[in-house]
Parts: structure tokens; C-alpha cells; sequence
């Protein structure tokens, strides 16, 4: 019997290795001759990183930048394994918002110029591709940080440079790209992403994400007026305008910067991370998959990690299990995009504290428990 395991993170108890590692041994209680094959797997967001270097047996990479309030971080980015040239990054790593305590937010002031950095770490390290992972952001600056970070200068009306952030592009007079790295040109660009939010407007970035990263009614309305008149400067400097492609809201903008000034691609995040891992590739012979995540609910069947495994999965009539942390409203949806069936590991009421301290063991043994559901459906069909 050839069994994949191809789970997300446990988002704040396990990452997706360490998820695939606890069902793994579930599995061996109940088959315990059988092949399993681990695949870690990311949609774009938190873990990302890990799960492709993981897969891929590449190598992780150390680089020093600034967070979105421009204080030092170390953030954690890679290279594929197997001779390749792609570099994988999170742009949570240096921009996110979880690494800014919750009362020193500022999403007025917040910059992305950490994750300009960290594509330059990757190009000094002769990276030709590299792959963007944009969730988790604490920004709202149209990507202008991480340009800046790359080259690229936004000026004031009186020649100055702006200073940091989403609401000085409100004084935004001219954009120099003189100076944008030349590498890029010959660099390919990949945003994984599954949001398609315009840059501005009632679904734009600052009205649908803002409130989230602790903007008020006046921060939003002040902060979309800001980008708006950043997307008529870019029109003309540029040449493009951002807010008709779709996705140039994600990540406070950051979505548009790439596009603007590093010529980015959006992709839908788990489309492209299981084409990384040529996922297909490896599934063709297995018998079930079995996948999961913290939470699935009607979000999950809109592009999540455990669909779009069902999506590959459904092509070679492999059936699929989504075994999770909880299930929510809607989580049967997923049930109509290739998953087979849903279940998740508490086994009683218990609080969310408990069940997070106690992941491990939790997935361990519901992964035991479905596999013997299995074995019973086995033995029935002979």
C-alpha cells in the first residue's frame, strides 16, 4: 500500500512537516507495512518556506532586514533543492504582522522595504526565479517599500523622497526608476497569492484588509485615496495601471508593486507550490491521499491547500481525506472539489488551548482511527 500525506500547517501548534510526521505514525499503527511518502504542503502563506526546502531538500537562508517599522529582523528565506536556481520567500518573514506587537501597529507608516531586501538577498544569490509567498502582511503601501529596496525612488511634489508607508503616497509627485535593479530583468517573478482584490476601492486593499491590521474608518478611506493617487502617478511613470489587475490588492498592495516594477505574475498560491513540487509527479501511484489543515471551512473550498491537492488527486481517481483541527461552517463544500471526505482530530469537546498543546497526540490518534474506518471499508469490499 502507498500512502501520500500531503497536509498544510497546523497554523500556531504544528507546522506541516511536523503535521505530516504525526500522521505518519497514525498510519503505521493500523498499516504498518506500508509505503507513506510525506509531502509538506503551503498555499503561499506561513510555512511556505518550509514545506518547498523540506520537499525539495534545499537550503534555508539567514538574511537581516527591516520589519515593517524599519527595526532589524532576521528573516528566514531559501533556495530549491535539486540543482535549481528558485528562491522562495515569505514576504511575512520581514513585512507580516505578527511581527509587530498589537499595540505598536501602525499601518499608516508600515513599509514592505524588508521584503525588497530579501529578493536582493536573493538575487545576490543568483536566483533567476523566485517565488513570493504574500500572506500575512502588516503593510498597505502599494509594494512602494520593497521597490525602494530594489532601486526605485518616489518623489514629492519639492523633489524630496516620501517617507515610509502607505499614507505618504498620498504626496507621491513622480516615480525615477534609473536606478531599479537591472537583475530583474532577466528574473522571473512568481506571486503566490488566492487573493484577487483590485488596489483600490470598496474591495481594494486598504477597505477589505485595513481594518484587519487595525486601520479605522478614517485610516481606510485616508489610505485608499493614497493609493488611488499612487496608481495615476504609476500610470504615467509606469505605464501600467495597477488597479486593473487582478490581485493588485494582496498584501496592502504589495501585489501591484510586483507588478509594477519587478513585472510579477500572480499565481494562485497552492496551483503554483504543487507545480513547484511537480505534485503530480508524485501521487500518480499512491492509493489515498491524506491532507488537513487547522481549520477548514467554505474558505478551503475557494483554493486552500486541501483542494487544490483534491484538484491533482481527482485527475488520477486517487481519493482524497481532509483530516483537520476543526471543521466549520460550509466545510462540507470541500466535499464538491475532489475531496473524498472530511473529519477532524478532537475526539470530545475540549478548548481550543487544549487541543493546540495537545496537536500532536490528537492528529496521531485520529489518523489511527481513520485508518481503521478504512480497513473496515477494505475488508467489506472483498
Amino acid at each position: 500500500m502507498h500512502i501520500i500525506v500531503a497536509p498544510d500547517s497546523f497554523k500556531g501548534s504544528l507546522t506541516a512537516k511536523e503535521v505530516a510526521t504525526a500522521m505518519a505514525t497514525g498510519i503505521k499503527r493500523v498499516f504498518s507495512t506500508a509505503k507513506i511518502d510525506k509531502i509538506p504542503i503551503a498555499d503561499g502563506g506561513e510555512g511556505t518556506v518550509d514545506a518547498l526546502i523540506t520537499a525539495t531538500k534545499g537550503k534555508l537562508h539567514e538574511t537581516m532586514v527591516q520589519n515593517p517599522l524599519g527595526e532589524p529582523v532576521k528573516a528566514t528565506w531559501g533556495i530549491l533543492g535539486n540543482g535549481s536556481d528558485t528562491a522562495i520567500i515569505e514576504m511575512a518573514a520581514a513585512s507580516g504582522l505578527l511581527l509587530i506587537p498589537e499595540k505598536e501597529r501602525n499601518i499608516r507608516s508600515a513599509s514592505t522595504y524588508g521584503t525588497g531586501q530579501l529578493i536582493k538577498a536573493a538575487l545576490d544569490q543568483g536566483s533567476r526565479r523566485i517565488i513570493i509567498g504574500i500572506g500575512g502582511s502588516a503593510t498597505n503601501d502599494g509594494g512602494a517599500g520593497m521597490a525602494s529596496a530594489l532601486g526605485v525612488r518616489f518623489f514629492d511634489a519639492d523633489n524630496n523622497l516620501l517617507p515610509s508607508g502607505g499614507a505618504a503616497l498620498a504626496k507621491l509627485d513622480h516615480i525615477d526608476m534609473q536606478q531599479l535593479d537591472n537583475r530583474l530583468i532577466h528574473t522571473e517573478i512568481l506571486i503566490a497569492s488566492d487573493v484577487n482584490n483590485p488596489l483600490c476601492g470598496e474591495k481594494g486593499a486598504s477597505a477589505v484588509y485595513g481594518p484587519q491590521k487595525g486601520a479605522t474608518p478614517e485610516i481606510v478611506k485616508e489610505l485608499d485615496t493614497a493609493l488611488f493617487h499612487y496608481n495615476e502617478i504609476a500610470k504615467r511613470d509606469v505605464g501600467i495601471n495597477a488597479n486593473s489587475l487582478s490581485g493588485s490588492g494582496a498584501a496592502g498592495g504589495l501585489g501591484a508593486g510586483l507588478m509594477l516594477f519587478a513585472s510579477g505574475k500572480m499565481r494562485n498560491g497552492i496551483e503554483l507550490i504543487l507545480d513547484t513540487l511537480q505534485f503530480a509527479d508524485l501521487i500518480q501511484n499512491a492509493d489515498f491521499i491524506i491532507t488537513g489543515e487547522g481549520h477548514t471551512d467554505f474558505q478551503t473550498a475557494h483554493g486552500k491547500a486541501p483542494v487544490g491537492i483534491a484538484q491533482v488527486a481527482k485527475k488520477y481517481q486517487i481519493p482524497v481525506i481532509c483530516l483537520s483541527g476543526a471543521l466549520g461552517n460550509g466545510a462540507e463544500q470541500v466535499l464538491q472539489q475532489g475531496i473524498s471526505a472530511i473529519t477532524s482530530a478532537p475526539h470530545c469537546p475540549m478548548t481550543l488551548e487544549n487541543c493546540m498543546q495537545n496537536a500532536k497526540k490528537l492528529l496521531e490518534d485520529a489518523t489511527e482511527r481513520t485508518c481503521r474506518l478504512l480497513q473496515v471499508g477494505m475488508q467489506l469490499n472483498k
